[in-house]
C-alpha cells in the first residue's frame, strides 16, 4: 500500500498525554507510526511520498460536532447577508431586485444570514418593501439564527396564512397593532412553514458539494449534521455519501429543521438505531428542539430576559411530552439529544434524562445536549452526574456576544461555559452551527481561548480554556461524542489517516493569529482531498 511520511513538523497527537512529535507515517488509510523525523524516515518504504512540513502543525482531521450541511451549502449558493456583508435594508432590497430580474417567474428567492441588529436601520424589511419588488416570486429571508424568517405576501398566500390563522404551538405569526400580517414568522411558524418550499435534488447535491469545499479548506474531515430540511434531504445526503459525491464523514442526527418531531418519530419507528452505517455515514442521535434562538432572542429561561422583564422565551414541549417521545429512543438504544439554549430548556431536558436513566439504566448512553447556552453551576453538576455530553458553540459570543449581554446580563458568564465544564471533568465537544456562525474552526478555537466579542468586549472571561483544551473539543472529544474515539480524533497508530496540515505552527503563533489559520493540506482516509501546494515534497 502507498505510504506518505510527514516529517519536520509539529504533529499534535491529542493523545491522552497531549504529546507533540515531529513526524508521522501513513499507509493506506491508517496511521502506522508517530515519532521523530529520523524514526519515520527509517521505517518508511523506499517508495513512500515524503512531505516536509517545515515546522508547520498537523492536527487530527477536525470534527465539527454540530453544523447544518445543507443550510450552510445553500448560503454559498443563494444570497448570504454575511458574505459579503449587507449593511442596510436598501442594500438588501437592491440585491433582491437584481436577483428578481434573473430568476424565472414563480421560483423561490432565498436569502440567508440576515441580522436586523447589523443593518443601519436596525429593523427587518417590511412586507410592503418586499412586495414592492415582486409579486410573482415567493421571497424567504432567513434570519442569522435560522429560527425566524421574513416573507412577502406571495409566500404567505402559498402558505395559506392570513390574519385569522392561529399561531402554531411554539411559534408566532407576527401581526402589527392593527392585526395586519407583518411577514415575520417566528420559531415553529417559520420552521414548519419552510417545508412547503422544498429544494430540488440538484440543489441539494450542489449544496453538499459547496459545503464540502469549505470544510476541506479548514481541515474539517468529519461533521455531525444537526438536521436538514426533511426526509428527502436526509435521503439525498445518504446517497451522496454512498456514491462518494461527498467524502466528508457524516454523523447524521435523526432530526430536521422542518417538522422535527414527526421526522424523528418516523425514523424511530423504522428501528434504524444510532451508529448504524460505516466510517463515512452513520446514524446519530435522535434530536428535538426544546427552545428557540439565543439571538432571536427566543430561548427558554428560568428568569425573564434582562432586556424584557416579561419575556421568558419559547419552550417547545412540556417535560411529559419530551419524556414520552424520548422513552422509546432511550429504551431502544439510541443516543438522544436536544437543541437547548436557555437554562429552563436545559433543566427540562436533564430532568428527562435523569428519569430515563433511573427507570431504564444504560452504562454508556453518551446522551448529548446541543448548544448548552445558559448553564449555571447547578445544571453543570447535573450534566456531570448524568454523563451528558455538551456540544458547545464557542464562536457564538464572537458574533452575537453584544446582544447576549443586552438580553441575558450576568447570565453570560455561564454561556457556553467550557472552562467550568472541563474543570468538572465533563467531556465537552464543539461545533460551529454553521451557517449560524462561521464554519472556521479556528475562530472557535480562538474564542474558546479569548472569550471576546467581535467588538472587543470581554465575554464570560472565567470560561477561557487552554489551546490544547480547545483543540481537543474539535478532535478527540468530538469523536467521543459520536462513539468514534477508537478510530479517529487523535493521531495514533491504527487510527484513520484524517489529518489537517496547517499553514503555520499553531503552537507558536499568537492567539490573535489563530482565526486566520487554514489548512494547507487536508488528508481524509489517507487521500489528499485539499491542497494549496505549499507543502514541500521530497524524495527519500
Amino acid at each position: 500500500m502507498a505510504q506518505t511520511a510527514l516529517i519536520n513538523g509539529e504533529v499534535i497527537t491529542v493523545n491522552r498525554h497531549d504529546e507533540v512529535f515531529e513526524a508521522c507515517l501513513v499507509e493506506g488509510n491508517k496511521i502506522i507510526a508517530v515519532g521523530t523525523s529520523d524514526e519515520i524516515v527509517q521505517q518508511m518504504a523506499p517508495s513512500a511520498t515524503v512531505l516536509d512540513l517545515e515546522g508547520k502543525s498537523v492536527l487530527p482531521g477536525l470534527i465539527d460536532a454540530h453544523m447544518h450541511l445543507y443550510l450552510f451549502g445553500n448560503t454559498l449558493i443563494h444570497l448570504d447577508c454575511k458574505e459579503p456583508v449587507i449593511h442596510s435594508i436598501d442594500e438588501l432590497l437592491q440585491k433582491l431586485s437584481e436577483i428578481v430580474k434573473e430568476t424565472e417567474s414563480g421560483k423561490v428567492i432565498r436569502v440567508f444570514g440576515f441580522n436586523e441588529l447589523k443593518v443601519k436601520e436596525k429593523r427587518y424589511p417590511t412586507i410592503q418593501e418586499l412586495d414592492s419588488l415582486i409579486t410573482e416570486h415567493p421571497i424567504i429571508i432567513t434570519r442569522t439564527c435560522g429560527h425566524i424568517g421574513m416573507v412577502n405576501s406571495a409566500t404567505l398566500d402559498l402558505l395559506s396564512i392570513d390574519e385569522e390563522t392561529p399561531d402554531p404551538l411554539g411559534g408566532t405569526i407576527e401581526k402589527d397593532d392593527k392585526g395586519k400580517l407583518t411577514g415575520r414568522l417566528i420559531e415553529n411558524a417559520f420552521l414548519n412553514s419552510s417545508q412547503r418550499f422544498p429544494y430540488s435534488e440538484e440543489e441539494l447535491f450542489e449544496a453538499l458539494e459547496k459545503a464540502q469545499e469549505q470544510l476541506f479548506m479548514y481541515g474539517i474531515t468529519s461533521v455531525h449534521d444537526a438536521g436538514g430540511f426533511n426526509e428527502d434531504s436526509f435521503r439525498i445526503m445518504q446517497i451522496a455519501s454512498q456514491q462518494k459525491h461527498i467524502k466528508t464523514r457524516i454523523y447524521a442526527m435523526i432530526g430536521t429543521l422542518n417538522d422535527c418531531e414527526q421526522f424523528t418519530k418516523n425514523m424511530l419507528s423504522t428501528g434504524v438505531v444510532t451508529n448504524t452505517g460505516n466510517e463515512f455515514f452513520k446514524i446519530g442521535p435522535a434530536k428535538l428542539f426544546t427552545d428557540g434562538s439565543s439571538t432571536g432572542p427566543t430561548i427558554a429561561t428560568r428568569e425573564p430576559y434582562t432586556s424584557d422583564k416579561t419575556n421568558y422565551g419559547y419552550l417547545m414541549y412540556t417535560e411529559e411530552e419530551l419524556y414520552s417521545i424520548f422513552t422509546k429512543a432511550h429504551q431502544g438504544g439510541y443516543q438522544i439529544t436536544v437543541h437547548a439554549q436557555g437554562d429552563k430548556a436545559i433543566e427540562q431536558y436533564l430532568s428527562v434524562v435523569e428519569r430515563l436513566l433511573s427507570e431504564y439504566p444504560r452504562a454508556d448512553h453518551r446522551h448529548r445536549v446541543e448548544h448548552l447556552g445558559v448553564c449555571p453551576p447547578d445544571l453543570q453538576e447535573k450534566a456531570k452526574t448524568l454523563k451528558v455530553i455538551p456540544i458547545l458553540n464557542p464562536s457564538f459570543p464572537y458574533e452575537f456576544g453584544e446582544s447576549y449581554i443586552h438580553n441575558y446580563g450576568e447570565r453570560t458568564k455561564y454561556m457556553y461555559a467550557a472552562n467550568d465544564l472541563l474543570t468538572k471533568d465533563i467531556i465537552v465537544a464543539a461545533g460551529s452551527d454553521a451557517p449560524i456562525t462561521t464554519v472556521n474552526p479556528f475562530v472557535g478555537i480562538y474564542m474558546a481561548m479569548a472569550r471576546s466579542t467581535k467588538e472587543g468586549t470581554v465575554f464570560g472571561e472565567q470560561q477561557k480554556v487552554s489551546l490544547m483544551d480547545a483543540i481537543r473539543m474539535y478532535t478527540y472529544n468530538a469523536a467521543y461524542s459520536s462513539f468514534d474515539e477508537k478510530i479517529k480524533g487523535s493521531i495514533e497508530v491504527g487510527k484513520l489517516a484524517d489529518l489537517a496540515i496547517l499553514n503555520t505552527s499553531i503552537l507558536n503563533c499568537s492567539i490573535e493569529e489563530i482565526p486566520n489559520i487554514k489548512a494547507e493540506m487536508t488528508m481524509l482516509d489517507g487521500e489528499i482531498v485539499h491542497t494549496q501546494s505549499k507543502v514541500k515534497e521530497l524524495s527519500k
